[in-house]
């Protein structure tokens, strides 16, 4: 069993970059999905971060795998669990 800080919850933010210039669509589809607390396209590096809310890292993990990088368009991720 985890500890969460959030109670039942956990928080990660989740960098994605694009091989393509897909910001709009992979936003559209990323926005509409429970987990996902804010988005936003970026410029830089990066192009689009997402907060997601998960009850346990497992689920974290697969959310990301299922959800973002399976996404045509997605060429990396980075995923920051939050701390405090």
């Amino acid at each position: 069993m985890h500890t969460l800080l959030w109670g039942d919850s956990m928080h990660a933010y989740v960098q994605i970059a694009l091989d393509e210039a897909k910001e709009t669509d992979i936003y559209e589809s990323l926005k509409t999905l429970p987990e996902v607390k804010e988005i936003h396209i970026l410029f830089g590096e990066w192009d689009i971060i997402a907060k997601l809310e998960l009850d346990a890292p497992e689920a974290l993990g697969t959310f990301v795998m299922d959800n973002i990088r399976s996404l045509s368009g997605v060429k990396l991720t980075s995923t920051m669990i939050i701390a405090k």
